[in-house]
């Protein structure tokens, strides 16, 4: 798995302040999208541990982090190494807050349980999921490109077996 950036501080992959780690390889292939540089799977650089421990090692020190992002690309089709990444985070940082970005929607994600796909998914908070849709292409919306897109609270969703969103914890006045 190669990731092509990564940012130990960001405000625009979910909320609060949070590390940015953008996963190399996307099959979605959505018009419009703003990064489709990050569709090869071979672009940027290799996630190998010990890039893994750096990052997971800034976010450790940095005490002003809200969580991490997994961004791309897409990395649902990484979603094997991406949950073992998740859990070596965990291991430093057991209540780390993981927001995921895809192209799939969360129905096609959570119908398939004991996949890599539906593993990776269990260990996040909040999903947002769907392909960009340039003609819903909205940039008044928060954390999102198109309208289509929702913010999902990921185990909420999966307890109840039906989609709650997430809303802002402090509304913007």
């Amino acid at each position: 798995m190669n990731i092509c950036g990564y940012y130990p501080e960001s405000i625009n992959e979910g909320e609060g302040l949070r590390a940015s780690v953008f996963i190399s390889g996307c099959k979605h292939y959505c018009q419009g999208c703003f990064s489709a540089r990050t569709w090869n799977f071979d672009y940027g650089e290799p996630f190998d541990l010990r890039r893994q421990q750096e990052i997971i090692a800034e976010m450790a020190d940095n005490p002003l982090l809200d969580g991490l992002t997994l961004a791309g690309g897409d990395p649902f089709f990484s979603a094997g190494e991406a949950a073992a990444f998740l859990d070596l985070a965990r291991a430093s940082l057991p209540d780390l807050n993981v927001w995921m970005y895809t192209g799939y929607t969360f129905e096609q994600l959570a119908s398939r349980p004991g996949s890599d796909e539906y593993e990776l998914l269990r260990r996040g908070q909040v999903l947002v999921d769907g392909r960009f849709e340039q003609d819903l292409r909205d940039v008044s919306l928060l954390y999102r490109g198109s309208s289509n897109q929702r913010l999902i609270r990921i185990p909420e969703s999966l307890e109840r077996g039906e989609i709650v969103l997430w809303e802002r914890a402090v509304p913007i006045a």
